[in-house]
């Protein structure tokens, strides 16, 4: 944006940023219709009251940018999505379509990781899911530190994106952390993806014992696990706490659950602390699942993400920044092609 004289104006002196006030809620509600329509898959950002609660209650923190007459023009939310209630996730963000290129965004995202939360200690883990159908996202995790973990295949329905025809297809998405209490702890690489692991862990802002799997499931244990269905997306995401005997049973049971309700896309989240994880990702393997990446603090500890699609991936669809992300692409499309 210009000034009089035709001198560029940096965003900052025109923006105000921060935390969500009641009073924002319907000018979120308006945003994400100015920029989805009706058609974003998380029906709580069209229920103002809705969004008032979440903040009041924890589970979602909206960081706000207005116009100095206080219209919302930019939004971007922390939100649990694991099952460890202290990793929290970052994402949902927005920008009002006539307020783009002015650098309003990493603003937002710089009050949100250098200002916000630094002050919230129960906060110890952050990740991010950017969407892949374009490039902004992906600077902006790069340029605040977050390390490229996994990659999640095929996440988003094309519908989503409908009314800025920007994605043809679905839409994959690059899945990364930034630490800001560490925890260092013991984890068990499977051996079939012990190398890309120990170069993933390689680049990781905290420290872990790395060591082979090398356990048996014990006889008798049972398989703990929850489901996640996201019925607009088609994705069901399975949490398993512990991998037991019958983990194969467990896993289809669940699948066949998430089929009903129209699910093309399947994530599990294997527990990386589980001296037998190597013969859990064996398992799904041979039911067709293959690597995703690594989830720290997934369960306080870390996760391990396979994936399995009943959908065509469009892998040369999918738009990458760095050289750390296109190698754990490469990675997936050879694993991909060894369990079909």
């Amino acid at each position: 944006m210009k000034t009089d004289q035709g001198e560029e104006t940096p965003a900052e002196s025109l923006f105000v940023v921060g935390r969500f006030q009641p009073e924002d809620a319907e000018g979120i509600v308006a945003l994400f219709r100015d920029v989805y329509g009706e058609h974003y898959p998380i029906r709580l950002f069209y229920d103002p009251a809705a969004i008032i609660a979440a903040n009041q209650e924890g589970r979602y923190y909206s960081i706000v940018t207005h116009t100095p007459s206080g219209q919302v023009v930019a939004v971007n939310h922390l939100f649990r999505s694991s099952p460890f209630p202290y990793l929290y996730e970052t994402g949902v963000g927005l920008v009002l379509r006539k307020y783009r290129n002015l650098g309003i965004n990493k603003q937002n995202l710089g009050y949100l990781y250098e200002t916000f939360l630094p002050g919230m200690p129960h906060i110890q883990e952050v990740m991010g899911d950017a969407v892949c159908n374009h490039l902004h996202n992906q600077r902006a995790t790069k340029f605040f530190k977050f390390t490229e973990t996994a990659l999640r295949v095929a996440l988003m329905p094309a519908a989503a994106y409908a009314k800025e025809k920007s994605a043809p297809g679905r839409v994959a998405s690059l899945t990364v952390f930034r630490c800001y209490h560490t925890r260092p702890h013991r984890i068990f690489l499977p051996e079939v993806y012990e190398s890309e692991l120990r170069w993933i862990y390689g680049r990781l802002d905290d420290s872990r014992d790395l060591c082979l799997s090398d356990g048996r499931i014990p006889e008798g244990a049972g398989t703990r696990a929850g489901m996640q269905m996201f019925d607009f997306a088609g994705v069901a995401i399975i949490s398993v706490t512990t991998a037991g005997a019958d983990l194969a049973a467990r896993i289809a049971d669940l699948e066949k659950r998430a089929r009903e309700k129209k699910s093309v896309v399947f994530q599990v989240c294997l527990n990386l602390t589980e001296p037998w994880i190597g013969e859990a990702v064996e398992t799904l393997r041979k039911m067709g699942y293959f690597f995703g990446g690594a989830l720290p603090r997934w369960f306080d500890g870390d996760g391990f993400l396979m994936q399995k699609l009943e959908c065509p991936p469009d892998f040369e669809s999918i738009m990458l920044i760095t050289d750390e992300a296109h190698r754990i692409l490469d990675f997936i499309k050879t694993d991909q092609r060894s369990v079909s």
